[in-house]
């Protein structure tokens, strides 16, 4: 359901959800005040925490021309190059895999975004980034533009004189997509993680809730893995192309979204513009309006029997499958927020998601770790992101065909990784 509380609107429903913060993105694209975050610390030039005007309108102009569709598919060649790297470090240190996770997530952040990769979630651009992503040097100074591959902050500052941000602004604009991407992925991917433990080892999940699942649905990563044996095989790895060979790895990725979303909330808060009024219920000028993504996902008149895991209500044909038109297997944006707000990188991190998904399972077995209760598919951290709690797990390489072939792509992909050093 949907709760009106004063000036803040949760929204409980995705017909809601779509009927305000999509057909009325007029009255419900701005955000609330950050006095704190947007205001004191920003002076309102973060994107994420913007009110509604010409500053958000040039910031959403910016992103959309880097992350839309057709030039996020530009970056797939970065993300297969990282992905190899992913899945060498997890057949060698599989303890280490939620490190792993977030340095690939940070290395195609800031290879897409400023030209060069990372090894290690310790170097100079990603700590600078946690602490601050507002240093105008390290933007600007640090790295030269010229000397790296093309990359969207070379556009950027090449297109700097028609977009007339100041040095400020800019730091601000090109510093936000590193946030947003690393937390993001890489929580989805550990609850995948967490899924495939409960699942054993035929169902491999996104999220780290994913383990509790697949114990209650251990049919999942079977079928998922049998899906991949047919249309892949054990002597190369899947690539983008495979997508859509693999319509059970896909709802598979669907229902980990929808099963333990990450953004809890709906993100960060829109606001009203203007008053309004929605199935009887007055909606004031300045209202702070959330979307309960998390109440979203489990609304059983929007997905029925909503605390299982079944990838088969994404399945065309399938007796499970919704008829709405914006629930289908390709259609399933819901995760990446709503209206003129939703996530401008959601096709870079769709894509993430799925190449490291497909890989993985392909790869794989993710067990529980011997002598030890499953992790709580319940523990995950507080916060508009909420992650997976830290936990044991093994994973183990399905044979020894498949080990042979990540040490090829490996040896292969050092060598095209080395340009974006």
């Amino acid at each position: 359901m949907s709760l009106f509380l004063g000036h803040t609107p949760v929204i409980g429903t995705a017909q809601a959800a779509w009927d305000l913060l999509e057909k009325r993105s007029d009255v419900y694209s701005s955000r609330p005040r950050f006095i704190v975050a947007g205001e004191i610390l920003s002076d309102n030039q973060r994107g994420l925490m913007m009110p509604a005007g010409e500053g958000w309108r040039k910031f959403r102009r910016v992103y959309h021309a880097g992350f839309h569709s057709r030039k996020s598919n530009t970056y797939r060649d970065i993300q297969s190059l990282e992905s190899k790297l992913l899945m060498h470090q997890l057949s060698h240190e599989p303890e280490g895999y939620e490190g792993h996770i977030k340095r690939y997530a940070a290395s195609v952040v800031v290879s897409v975004s400023y030209g060069k990769r990372i090894d290690s979630v310790d170097e100079f651009i990603v700590k600078e980034n946690m602490n601050s992503m507002a240093s105008c040097d390290l933007l600007t100074d640090a790295w030269d533009p010229g000397t790296c591959p093309p990359c969207w902050s070379a556009t950027v500052l090449a297109e700097n004189d028609k977009l007339g941000l100041d040095d400020t602004g800019l730091a601000y604009t090109l510093s936000s997509p590193f946030g947003a991407g690393i937390e993001t992925t890489s929580a989805t991917l550990f609850v995948f993680i967490r899924e495939e433990l409960h699942s054993g080892p035929a169902s491999f999940w996104l999220t780290e809730s994913v383990p509790v699942a697949m114990v209650h649905f251990p049919e999942a990563m079977c079928k998922a893995q049998a899906e991949l044996d047919t249309v892949v095989g054990q002597d190369r790895m899947p690539e983008f192309q495979d997508a859509e060979n693999l319509p059970y790895v896909r709802a598979l990725i669907n229902e980990v979204l929808r099963w333990r979303p990450v953004a809890v909330l709906g993100g960060t808060p829109h606001a009203s513009t203007a008053d309004d009024e929605y199935n009887g219920m007055f909606i004031p000028k300045g209202s702070t309006v959330f979307a309960n993504l998390d109440g979203i996902m489990r609304d059983p008149e929007t997905f029925p029997n909503p605390e299982a895991f079944l990838p088969e209500r994404w399945l065309p044909g399938s007796a499970l499958c919704s008829t709405h038109p914006r629930l289908q297997l390709d259609t399933f944006d819901l995760p990446f927020g709503f209206g003129r707000r939703i996530c401008p990188g959601q096709h870079l991190a769709s894509n993430s998601i799925f190449i490291n998904t497909a890989r993985m399972l392909w790869a794989f077995d993710i067990l529980p770790k011997k002598d030890a209760p499953l992790p709580d598919p319940w523990a995950f951290t507080d916060g508009f992101n909420s992650w997976p709690m830290s936990f044991e797990c093994r994973i183990e390489v399905r044979s020894a065909r498949i080990r042979d072939c990540i040490e090829r792509e490996w040896e292969t992909a050092k060598e095209a990784l080395e340009k974006w050093q």
